[in-house]
């Protein structure tokens, strides 16, 4: 039986969209700016006579084609999403098989264990799948596990499988884990186990002599980039594998295309989780991720998980609008301290069992532990700045940082990364030293596939996985000096010194003029943004100095600054860039890149850009 889309209320008359194209990544040459390097992205031309572009302002139709949007349809499909452009789940590889063992396990009190990864998207997929079994066998045996981050480490565990076999377990459902555990499939099959793991992760590296993927020999896998998968949309998080799979749980168990409405409110409700997933695993906010996210972020500030509830409380979110950037800053922090400093598990009974009263308490704890996670944060970035600045890593032919420290905390050192990242603009390692063994994380930059590099190092490592840009490790600490040359001679081969200057990214040019309060608003409905649909930036050329800087703040790190743009006059805000103020009195013209904004005070709206950076053009 086909399943139906979630979105049953939505206007079947409505059609499917086409798949939403990422950002182009051509660039074109770089332009210096005061702080950072400037570029465009390529533009399209764009169909004077469609539809979408006559509708909007110029400026807003330049911005989507340089998004490659420069097709009316696609434009309108990017700026109006809808349920309905969401894929059927069936299409997806090993979604069928999954859900029928998944489906007959829970209705006849098979015991069954989800088995999740201690960060976000692990959090929320294994969340999602508990609330869809619970819904459709309240009476399910369902249980949940999440390994420890320092005992068991990432992903499947071979003990933590012939323990749970031990405890009864009949199927083991992973999430966003599982596609590189081969041995541990393998030891599922001999212990009886009916393992089913559901994934977004690169598997591991082809076999050189047959060019073929070792995948591993589970009952199922449930994966969009499957080798020979024709499912339209690669770029889902862990979360949004789960919620695909939940889907089709639910249209199996109702047995045609639409379900009841307490499936279909289920459905619904869950996109919030897959939202938070989706956001904080920084997966492109494009196709289906989009859709996912649009709908899910709307349905939290509304939520009826008395879990979710509790977070958004904790985190000072109540009655606001959540859009992506709250959740990216305020509540995924605090899911992923749980998993950093203590234990996931906690997060996972939050927005699972737990009690309104015992929600709050545990919302309380994250709380107090990702006060301690950005103690502990800040102690190793500048540990490990000093360290890489003292080792030549940050400057001249360097291109990779790879450090390891006995002191580190494995659980933060990911985050410690992406600082040095930013403040370096070179892909990152960090780990920690113990006991003959490192082990820890590495973020990257756009420019370099930190898997592809760690790939090309295995011989080295003792376990690795993860993304291009993000990935965990491990090694024997006497192969550390090996593997660090290996890898920086890696990104030195793959990475030119222009891909290590800090850049800001711009959509296109624009005029004073044509930053209105209509263009600004049209440019808002772009949201949400995020990894492949970046918040929009546009560049200004040519532009004066009408008055000297204004210092704002308590701390004086911030200024505003008025420009002549054009027949407009604008004011720019500046966040902490005080140290800059004293090189742009009255006169200096300047180019500047600028996020577009809407300031509202007393009802009245009006256009005030955030500078980015600026070029000071001579005299």
């Amino acid at each position: 039986m086909a399943p139906t889309n979630p979105a049953s209320l939505a206007d079947p008359a409505e059609a499917s969209a086409p798949e939403v194209r990422s950002v182009a990544t051509a660039r074109k040459p770089l332009v210096r700016g005061l702080t950072r390097a400037w570029r465009q992205r390529t533009p399209i031309a764009i169909d004077a006579h469609s539809p979408a572009s006559s509708e909007l302002e110029p400026l807003v139709s330049r911005v989507l084609a340089c998004r490659g949007l420069s097709d009316a349809e696609a434009a309108a499909n990017f700026l109006d999403p809808s349920l309905l452009q969401l894929h059927d789940p069936s299409e997806m590889p090993g979604v069928e098989a999954a859900a029928e063992r998944i489906r007959h396990a829970a209705i006849r009190n098979q015991p069954i264990v989800i088995y999740g990864d201690y960060d976000v998207d692990g959090i929320t997929a294994t969340s999602i799948l508990w609330h869809t079994l619970r819904t459709i066998a309240p009476d399910a045996d369902v249980r949940t596990f999440v390994p420890r981050r320092l005992e068991d480490g990432y992903g499947l565990n071979s003990d933590s499988i012939r323990a749970l076999a031990a405890d009864g377990a009949a199927v083991i459902v992973s999430v966003d884990c599982g596609i590189t555990a081969i041995e541990q499939a393998a030891l599922a099959r001999e212990l009886g186990v009916d393992l089913i793991i559901t994934d977004h992760h690169n598997p591991r590296a082809a076999d050189p002599a047959t060019g073929e993927l070792p995948l591993p020999d589970a009952f199922a896998l449930v994966h969009p980039r499957l080798p020979g998968s024709t499912y339209p949309f690669g770029e889902l998080s862990g979360a949004g594998v789960a919620y695909k799979l939940a889907w089709r749980i639910a249209t199996l168990h109702a047995g045609k295309r639409r379900v009841g409405d307490d499936l279909r409110t289920l459905l619904l409700e869950l996109l919030s989780l897959a939202a938070l997933g989706t956001v904080a695993d920084v997966v492109p906010l494009v196709g289906e991720n989009r859709v996912i996210t649009s709908f899910g972020l709307k349905r939290i500030k509304h939520t009826k998980l008395p879990g979710l509830r509790a977070l958004i409380e904790a985190a000072g979110l109540t009655g606001d609008d959540i859009t992506a950037e709250r959740v990216g800053f305020g509540l995924a922090p605090r899911l992923n301290a749980c998993g950093r400093m203590g234990h996931a598990s906690h997060a996972v009974r939050m927005l699972t069992e737990a009690s309104e009263d015992e929600a709050r308490d545990i919302a309380e704890h994250l709380e107090q532990q990702n006060k301690q996670r950005r103690a502990v944060e800040r102690r190793i970035t500048d540990q490990a700045t000093a360290m890489a600045e003292e080792r030549g890593m940050t400057s001249g032919d360097s291109r990779a940082i790879v450090l390891a420290h006995p002191d580190w905390h494995p659980g933060v050192v990911g985050i410690s990364c992406s600082r040095l990242v930013d403040k370096f603009g070179r892909p990152t390692i960090l780990m920690r030293e113990l006991d003959g063994m490192c082990g820890g994380s590495g973020r990257s930059i756009p420019a370099y596939s930190l898997h592809a590099g760690l790939t090309a190092c295995q011989d080295w490592l003792s376990t690795f996985g993860g993304h291009d840009m993000a990935a965990g490790l491990s090694l024997e600490a006497s192969r550390l000096d090996d593997f660090t040359d290996a890898l920086c001679a890696h990104a030195a081969d793959h990475l030119t010194a222009d891909d290590l200057v800090p850049g800001v990214d711009y959509d296109c040019d624009a005029v004073g003029d044509e930053l209105t309060p209509r263009a600004v608003t049209q440019l808002d409905r772009l949201a949400p943004f995020g990894a492949g649909n970046p918040s929009v930036r546009v560049l200004l050329r040519d532009v004066k100095i009408c008055e000297p800087p204004r210092i704002m703040g308590k701390t004086g790190k911030h200024f505003s600054v008025r420009i002549s743009a054009g027949e407009r006059m604008l004011r720019l805000v500046a966040w902490n860039w005080s140290k800059h103020a004293d090189r742009l009195a009255t006169g200096v013209r300047i180019d500047a890149v600028v996020a577009p904004k809407l300031s509202t005070w007393q009802g009245r709206s009006s256009v005030e850009p955030e500078l980015l950076d600026l070029k000071i053009l001579d005299a």
